[in-house]
């Protein structure tokens, strides 16, 4: 591991050489810029690769418009981050220290390079990512988040940015900067919301009025006929979306929450093979965005899917949430699953003031030093618990079973039964919430013996059940009693993933007999684009 950190310091410090350089100027032009111009707006879409000639740039904070940190770009160093990847806004702004020259080149033609030459692409995408990481680590970014002590939409924008790799802050809504914020974008007194850069209140604070205002819902009027269409961004779709690229079919990935599904929310893989001390979901699936990415698959959340048809000449047609039809030759389903609901009063009002379906470090912040509880008896809700552990004073595991041996695997259960601060409570059930504005206590029921008892705590961690996301179908694919996709020759499919429509694949968990693990769904995700292939161009 010591020696794969020393190949990426090294890596992100390595030049671009000089035949790489020499592509780009047929691709792009030399731009001279003046001491104090900007170079790149923040908040502008990122439609430029920015390569400096000569001169020195510095990155600017949007909050401030000074200086982003210490260093600056010289000559051979580039400026950007995933945002250029993904096509999104630029989340800091650039300017010229001095006078400068700068080769710039159109994004889409900066893509087509970075496909075709490999040993280019790795340099430029190792220094994106690693400038995405710092940003990350030292909440360094153009969101600011007002007020998530308080309010449950602003933690539901927190969960969303968090999850989806996006850099933000959070200030207490009574604090002295939320005040000064607040006369600084016009607004009467501090109250929860959500700031953009220096001034710009994104209003209503949404996921969706986030990614719009960061470019991560991708406008999709103008964006013709796809040649396949995945829906899901777990891990087999985030694997079909890196296949489809790479093949060279053109690709957009919808996603109705954040890239990672389901996986996303595991804060510790440890049985993926390759990486021996673990990997958390949204880090193993984030790497894979980037690479689908790279080869230029397109990338679209929130965005959830809402219905389906095929028309005359077999193209498939979605519509969105939004009313948005978006066209595409094949199409894979990767829905995954969710978790299910539970039958509870006042379950709706207290998601994200107290009841929640991910364990990450957003949520694990709001519950520190307390008494917690997790439904759930398979992996998921292990690895949460156990995730939970280290910063709370105490995890409950609810299970409604007798046990979790024939659910959850071996090595994760013998670390729940040894953990000093975890206890696992089987044959119970949660049968009353507690709580107006947000939860303050549960009633759990021991099924044994009848008798009820209540466990004060202000966070309660669903991850029960397995409900298939296969509404939208709109009757037109063979679904089993459960719900799940049907593939095969059984049911007409003419190839192992394939649906009982042709031209409709289904990989991951949302597929019928499908095995429910990280690694079987990368592999379906990856096998399945040779049969989308042959499709399209058949």
């Amino acid at each position: 591991m010591e020696s794969f950190a020393a190949d990426l310091a090294t890596m992100v410090r390595t030049p671009l050489d000089k035949s790489h350089v020499a592509l780009m100027r047929r691709a792009g032009r030399e731009v001279d810029f003046a001491a104090g111009e900007m170079v790149q707006e923040p908040g502008q879409p990122t439609d430029l690769f920015h390569y400096v000639l000569a001169g020195e740039v510095e990155a600017v904070d949007p909050r401030t418009m000074e200086r982003m940190g210490n260093a600056t770009l010289g000559p051979e160093q580039f400026f950007g981050d995933l945002q250029f990847l993904s096509g999104g806004v630029s989340l800091a702004g650039a300017r010229a220290v001095v006078d400068s020259q700068l080769l710039c080149v159109p994004r889409d033609a900066m893509l087509r390079l970075m496909s075709d030459v490999p040993e280019m692409s790795d340099i430029i995408v190792t220094v994106l990512a690693a400038r995405r990481q710092r940003a990350l680590r030292e909440s360094d970014g153009a969101l600011t988040l007002i007020g998530p002590e308080i309010s449950r939409d602003i933690r539901q924008v927190a969960g969303f940015a968090a999850r989806n790799r996006i850099p933000y802050r959070e200030i207490a809504a009574d604090s002295d900067e939320a005040r000064a914020l607040a006369a600084q974008c016009g607004i009467d007194r501090a109250h929860p919301g959500v700031i953009f850069g220096k001034e710009r209140k994104i209003d209503p604070p949404t996921p969706r009025a986030v990614a719009e205002a960061l470019g991560l819902d991708l406008k999709l009027g103008d964006a013709g006929t796809f040649d396949v269409l995945i829906v899901g961004g777990g891990p087999a779709g985030v694997a079909a979306a890196v296949y489809a690229g790479a093949e060279g079919l053109s690709a957009l990935v919808l996603e109705d929450l954040a890239i990672g599904g389901q996986a996303g929310t595991s804060s510790r893989i440890e049985n993926y093979m390759g990486f021996p001390t673990g990997i958390s979901g949204g880090d193993l699936v984030g790497r894979g965005e980037v690479q689908a990415m790279k080869f230029g698959t397109r990338f679209s959340v929130p965005r959830r899917v809402e219905a389906l048809r095929q028309c005359a000449e077999k193209y498939f047609h979605v519509t969105l949430d939004d009313g948005q039809d978006v066209t595409a030759k094949a199409l894979v389903v990767a829905t995954g699953v969710q978790y299910r609901r539970m039958p509870l009063d006042g379950l709706e009002q207290l998601e994200n003031a107290g009841v929640y379906y991910a364990a990450t470090e957003t949520e694990a912040r709001w519950c520190r030093d307390s008494e917690v509880a997790v439904i759930g008896g398979g992996n998921s809700a292990g690895q949460a618990a156990m995730f939970l552990a280290r910063t709370t004073r105490h995890v409950h595991v609810l299970v409604r079973g007798t046990g979790l041996a024939s659910s959850m695997s071996d090595y994760l259960l013998q670390r729940l039964e040894t953990h000093p601060r975890i206890t696992i409570h089987t044959r119970t059930e949660v049968t009353k919430l507690h709580g107006e504005a947000r939860l303050e206590c549960v009633t759990i029921r021991d099924r044994a013996s009848g008798q009820d008892w209540d466990l004060p705590t202000s966070s309660l961690f669903v991850m029960v059940g397995a409900a298939p996301n296969t509404d939208w179908l709109s009757g037109l694919i063979t679904l089993d009693a459960q719900g799940f996709v049907c593939t095969g020759a059984a049911c007409g499919g003419r190839s192992q993933y394939e649906t009982s429509c042709h031209g409709v694949f289904a990989v991951g968990d949302v597929r019928a007999g499908s095995v429910k693990r990280v690694a079987s769904a990368v592999g379906e995700g990856s096998v399945v684009m040779s049969s989308v292939w042959s499709h399209v161009n058949g």
